[in-house]
């Protein structure tokens, strides 16, 4: 079994909705449990014109799949819940995001983990330090500092 992070986010059709169904469906994926999801936050978007808040999570999750695998996975997720992928950082229904796979560093042409932007992202490392506090990145570089590092982003937890 491999240890995996996962990012939530929406900020289109009730957020806070999407991330509890996707949740719930994350539940269904074969040979996967998920073990905890952290509280919810809401975050300033980043991307292009004006798009409401986000609200953003992390879940931790155990796998027998392989990274594409459970890529596959999530995406269908997302296409259940009407995920159009238009423009890059606009606004989504869902956006399920492999944070960390293990302590694999992986680079192909659909997938890179760790997320190549989450220490830029305190919606990322905020609720994943509520989760695994002392988690260290496959780099060696402590998630603590990662996150005294990172830029504010206007986030409040929700819950």
């Amino acid at each position: 079994m491999t240890r995996c992070y996962i990012g939530l986010g929406s900020n289109l059709e009730h957020p806070a909705a999407q991330l509890k169904t996707a949740l719930a469906r994350m539940r269904e994926i074969p040979q996967t449990q998920v073990l905890r999801c952290s509280g919810f936050y809401a975050s300033a978007p980043i991307g292009p014109g004006e798009q409401p808040d986000y609200v953003n999570a992390v879940a931790s999750l155990d796998t027998e799949l392989n990274a594409e695998t459970l890529l596959d996975a999530l995406q269908a997720i997302e296409n259940l819940h009407g995920r159009e992928r238009v423009l890059r950082w606009g606004a989504r229904t869902l956006d399920l995001d492999i944070l960390l796979y293990g302590n694999e560093t992986l680079d192909t042409a659909r997938l890179c983990v760790p997320h190549p932007r989450m220490s830029e992202r305190n919606f990322v490392l905020e609720p994943l330090a509520e989760l695994a506090p002392d988690l260290t990145m496959p780099d060696g570089t402590p998630l603590q500092t990662l996150l005294a590092q990172c830029p504010f982003n206007r986030l409040h937890r929700l819950e």
